[in-house]
């Protein structure tokens, strides 16, 4: 497996060049669309940088409460709607993501050795940002304020859905969103 050398890149909103904010912004129509369906507002992207260019293999949202579903999150579901990939394709790709990944679609991420992740915003939540990069996995975390705004507004609104959707029960909100929560 080739190493990749990643880092924790933190930029805000303004620094995202051209390419990362139509990207962000494609993960972002995505949570939006999740929300008013009813279900978690996170969205994801999956490009691929190849030598015709860059190339949008999926979009995908939280699908959960949709498809009451235990394991569609944003990230997982834009990449099963990208399809059985060559290994090398997912090399090449930037996986565009309006929230931090948890534990499990950050594991995703590494299975496939995606080298580098766009974040919307790791305030709401943060969980694997460390594995990520002991892994290689280069982060750009953007703090978007409309990523900011979903998530408060889900977290706001649906706190049972939230709760739900990172492993712990309603009570426990207050340490799970700070990433020290159970499983979180």
């Amino acid at each position: 497996m080739p190493s990749r050398g990643g880092s924790r890149s933190t930029i805000n909103l303004m620094a995202l060049n051209d390419t990362d904010r139509t990207y962000l912004d494609l993960a972002i129509e995505q949570a939006q669309l999740g929300w008013d369906e009813g279900g978690v507002p996170i969205g994801a992207a999956l490009v691929h940088h190849g030598p015709e260019g860059d190339r949008v293999l999926a979009v995908g949202r939280n699908r959960r409460v949709q498809d009451g579903s235990v394991i569609r999150h944003g990230e997982t579901d834009c990449l099963e709607r990208a399809g059985r990939l060559p290994a090398s394709v997912y090399r090449e790709c930037t996986l565009y993501t309006t929230l931090s990944p948890c534990t499990m679609c950050a594991g995703t991420a590494i299975l496939y050795d995606i080298p580098r992740i766009v974040i919307g915003e790791n305030q709401s939540f943060e969980a694997s940002e460390e594995w990520l990069r002991s892994n290689g996995t280069e982060l750009v975390i953007a703090e978007d304020p409309s990523c900011l705004a979903l998530m408060q507004r889900m977290m706001d609104e649906r706190p049972e859905v939230w709760a739900e959707d990172i492993g712990v029960e309603t009570d426990e909100l207050g340490t799970a969103a700070a990433g020290i929560g159970p499983r979180a």
